[in-house]
């Protein structure tokens, strides 16, 4: 099964058509992130068949030359932001890995879905594209990624992504919680919460080929 099937029954839908006409109207009228060929880049990479993993965040980050249409990834030009800092932090003390490199496409094209619930935004402005329609589009993508799939990880860090968790069933797939790697609340348990590890160890566990991290 590919994308274009699984979001087939959403994207014909008067809802989608509505919410891409003010996406481009966005993109028409000021500076958005990303570019406009990369919003669907999470997609692109990590086809639905090889999905393994799944880490969400909340929206793009808003700074030129930043987001790159993954979660947590930028481009790398651009210095890392903290959150990205503290990911890489944690993976060096949990599994030794000192990673700089700051596109996560590498991640990506091994399966991990790196999915923002709300895939633009305008440029400088956090959260603007909240209220445009996009978390209708990528909830249904986590519900049916959990419905279609077995085994897939679930990566949930900090409250807002946590709330996602009602679309994923648990009896089926692996759900990892922690707090947010934001300078806010990384000493709130994202640090020392191991989840590369964890996600690797479930993946084992069902025989299914660990991420390369």
């Amino acid at each position: 099964m590919d994308w274009k099937t699984v979001l087939e029954p959403i994207k014909n839908t008067e809802y989608f058509e509505n919410l891409w006409q003010r996406v481009k109207e966005e993109y028409a009228s000021g500076k958005c992130f990303p570019p406009k060929n990369q919003i669907f880049r999470a997609l692109e990479l990590t086809p639905f068949d090889e999905v393994k993993v799944v880490i969400i965040g909340q929206d793009p980050y808003h700074n030129d030359f930043q987001a790159n249409g993954l979660c947590f990834s930028v481009s790398e030009e651009v210095a890392a932001p903290p959150s990205l800092k503290n990911i890489f932090t944690e993976l060096k003390d949990d599994l030794g890995i000192e990673r700089t490199k700051k596109e996560l496409d590498d991640w990506a094209i091994q399966g991990v879905l790196l999915l923002n619930a709300t895939l633009s935004v305008q440029a400088h402005s956090p959260n603007s594209h909240k209220d445009l329609g996009w978390e209708k589009f990528t909830n249904f993508i986590i519900k049916e990624i959990s419905d279609k799939k077995e085994n897939v990880v679930f990566v949930l860090w900090g409250a807002f992504a946590q709330k996602k968790e009602e679309f994923i069933d648990s009896s089926k797939h692996c759900i990892i919680k922690s707090a947010h790697p934001s300078p806010f609340s990384v000493y709130r348990g994202f640090y020392g919460s191991r989840p590369f590890s964890k996600i690797n160890g479930y993946l084992q566990t069902k025989n299914l080929g660990t991420i390369s991290w």
